[in-house]
């Protein structure tokens, strides 16, 4: 089947590429208003853009009448937010943190969670997310009236001792079990691992005499 996404609808586009493009990590992103009141949203349009400077990016839907949702207008009003990491345990709170809240209602409250203050940026961290990632806006595109991607610089980190080696500054496997985003109301744990080491051209070259031989 070959689909062109011209005719689809955004809802249709959405399927599709939600649906295949998987598993995604989720950043559980705390933003904090101009007034002081903070917000926990989780968005699994998220990834790592690069390491020299340390970016993320977010894709970022708006309100069904074009308006920014509350991570949006407080990153661009203060410039600063945090990506906090889900793993198994925070998976069902970060979900109840997805239901549409009015305004000025405080979601880690409402679900129970907690915050521990940041280091470099005024939003806090939730303390129960094994990795954060403080982060300083960068730069933002807007795409028409319902999407903007937003790039931040990763400036300072914390994570549980147990899930990171210290010394060599990796991440410990059987530690770390983020969750992953899947399509409509899956999820994906990340249990089921394998490992494939990158050979050099080398390397590789010289397997491939030894099968010829």
């Amino acid at each position: 089947m070959e689909i062109d996404f011209a005719p689809l609808s955004p809802k249709e586009r959405y399927k599709l590429l939600s649906g295949f493009i998987i598993p995604r990590p989720i950043a559980f992103v705390t933003t904090m208003g101009l007034d002081g009141a903070v917000n926990a949203a989780p968005y699994s349009f998220f990834n790592v853009f690069g390491s020299d400077p340390a970016l993320v990016v977010l894709g970022l839907g708006s309100r069904s009448d074009g308006s920014p949702k509350d991570t949006e207008r407080n990153i661009l009003d203060t410039g600063e937010f945090v990506v906090n990491m889900v793993d198994d345990p925070l998976a069902a709170a970060m979900n109840d943190c997805a239901v549409n809240f009015p305004p000025g209602v405080d979601e880690l409250a409402e679900t129970g969670l907690s915050t521990e203050p940041s280091r470099e940026v005024k939003p806090p961290r939730i303390a129960e997310s094994p990795v954060s990632f403080e982060c300083r806006h960068v730069h933002s595109v807007k795409f028409m009236p319902g999407r903007t991607i937003i790039l931040g610089e990763a400036v300072w980190m914390r994570a549980r001792d147990s899930v990171i080696d210290g010394k060599n500054l990796r991440v410990v496997d059987d530690a770390y079990r983020p969750v992953g985003r899947l399509y409509a109301d899956l999820y994906a744990y990340q249990s089921d691992r394998f490992e494939m080491t990158r050979q050099t051209y080398e390397e590789w070259t010289a397997e491939r005499v030894e099968i010829d031989d």
